[in-house]
C-alpha cells in the first residue's frame, strides 16, 4: 500500500529538486520549533504548577541574558537562511536562459492553447525535450489563471492583459499533469492537459511531422502585420508616419514626453492595443488607431514574434532545437538607417 506513497510528485525537472530540499528544510525546522515549544509548555506546566493551596508562590525570575540572546538570533538566523534560500530560488524562476527554447500558451476558457516558433500548434498539450531549457510566455484571453505543472514544480499566475513568463527543463521523459491552478469559472476543473517530455531525438522527429500550420510564428505575425495595415505606416526605411521596427526590440526607445523607456514585450502590447499611450519622440499621436479588441491574445504573440524576427541577425538554427530569434521593438527615426536589412529580417528565420 505505502509502495506508492510520496510526499511529493515524481520530480522530472532541474528546479524540482531545488524546490524540494527547501520545502524539507522548512518542514524539519516546523517539526522541530513546534517539538520544542509543546515540550517546553508540557515541563513548565508540571515544574511550576502549584501543588496545594499552602504553597508559597514561586520565587521571580530575573532573566538570562545569554538564553534570550540564543533564543532570539537562533531563530532569525533560521529565517535568514530561508529568506535568502528562497530569494535564490525566486530569482532563479524568474530570469529564464538567453537561449531557452521559446513556446507561447494562451489560457482561455477552459483550455491551454500552445504555439510553436516553428508554426504547430496544440490545444491541451504541450510538447518538449528533455535537456533543454524552455521559456514559456503565457497570456490570457479572458480571466485570471493558473499554469500549474506539479512535476516541474512550475506555477505561474496568467493576467489577462499581459504577458507572464516562466521556465523549466524537463530531465525525464514523461508525460505530465498540466493544471489550471486559479479558479477560473464553472468548468475550471476541466482545464487540464498534458506535458510530453521527449528525448532530443524524439522531439526532432516529432516537429519534423507536426507540421508548421501555416508557417512559423514570424511568417504568421508577418501576415497580420500586413493585413491590419500596419506595414503602410511602419516602413523598413523609416519614412513612413510611423517608426521602423526594424532592429528596435530590447532597445531603448525615446519618447515624446522626454522619457527613455526599453522596447520590450510589455511595450510592444501597449504600444498595439494602446498607442497614444507612449508616443514615440518625433511622431504625431493619434495616428495609429486602437487595436484593442481587434486582435486575439494569439495574434498578439505572433505580432511580438515578428517584431522580435526583425532585430535577429541572420541565422539558420536548427528548427527543432533552436527556439527562436534574439529580442528587439519600435524605434525612432533615427535607428531607421538600420532598416536596409529590412529584406532580410523580412524572412522570418525558421526556428
Amino acid at each position: 500500500m505505502w509502495s506508492n506513497f510520496s510526499f511529493n510528485p515524481v520530480a522530472a525537472s532541474t528546479g524540482a529538486v531545488d524546490y524540494d530540499q527547501l520545502w524539507m528544510f522548512e518542514v524539519v525546522i516546523a517539526v522541530i520549533m513546534t517539538v520544542l515549544i509543546f515540550l517546553a509548555v508540557f515541563v513548565f506546566a508540571i515544574k511550576y504548577r502549584r501543588r496545594s493551596p499552602d504553597e508559597p508562590p514561586p520565587k521571580p525570575i530575573y532573566g538570562n541574558l545569554k538564553l534570550e540572546i540564543f533564543w532570539t538570533v537562533t531563530p532569525l538566523l533560521t529565517m535568514l537562511v530561508m529568506f535568502g534560500w528562497g530569494a535564490k530560488l525566486y530569482y532563479e524562476a524568474y530570469t529564464p536562459p538567453k537561449d531557452a527554447l521559446q513556446l507561447y500558451v494562451t489560457a482561455k476558457q477552459w483550455m491551454w492553447k500552445v504555439q510553436y516558433p516553428e508554426g504547430q500548434r496544440e490545444i491541451n498539450e504541450v510538447h518538449v525535450p528533455t535537456g533543454r531549457d524552455v521559456a514559456v510566455t503565457l497570456a490570457s484571453e479572458d480571466v485570471l489563471h493558473s499554469f500549474f505543472i506539479p512535476a516541474f514544480r512550475v506555477k505561474h499566475d496568467v493576467v489577462p492583459g499581459s504577458f507572464q513568463h516562466v521556465w523549466f527543463h524537463a530531465t525525464k521523459p514523461g508525460r505530465y499533469h498540466l493544471f489550471c491552478a486559479e479558479y477560473c469559472g464553472t468548468d475550471h476543473s476541466g482545464m487540464i492537459g498534458w506535458i510530453d517530455v521527449m528525448t532530443p531525438l524524439d522531439y526532432e522527429n516529432w516537429v519534423s511531422g507536426a507540421g508548421e500550420g501555416g508557417g512559423t510564428m514570424a511568417q504568421q505575425g508577418e501576415r497580420m502585420f500586413e493585413q491590419m495595415g500596419c506595414s503602410t505606416c511602419h516602413l523598413a526605411n523609416g519614412t513612413g508616419r510611423g517608426p521602423s521596427l526594424q532592429n528596435v526590440y530590447g532597445h531603448p526607445v525615446q519618447l515624446d514626453d522626454g522619457r527613455t523607456v526599453l522596447a520590450d514585450e510589455a511595450f510592444i502590447r501597449e504600444a498595439i492595443l494602446y498607442p497614444n499611450a507612449k508616443v514615440v519622440r518625433g511622431y504625431k499621436r493619434d495616428i495609429m488607431p486602437n487595436f484593442q479588441g481587434q486582435i486575439s491574445e494569439e495574434g498578439l504573440l505572433q505580432l511580438l514574434v515578428y517584431i522580435k524576427s526583425l532585430s535577429a541577425a541572420p541565422q539558420t538554427p536548427s528548427p527543432a532545437v533552436k527556439p527562436g530569434v534574439k529580442t528587439s521593438l519600435l524605434s525612432y527615426p533615427k535607428a531607421a538607417s538600420t532598416a536596409l536589412m529590412a529584406p532580410v529580417a523580412r524572412k522570418a528565420p525558421q526556428q
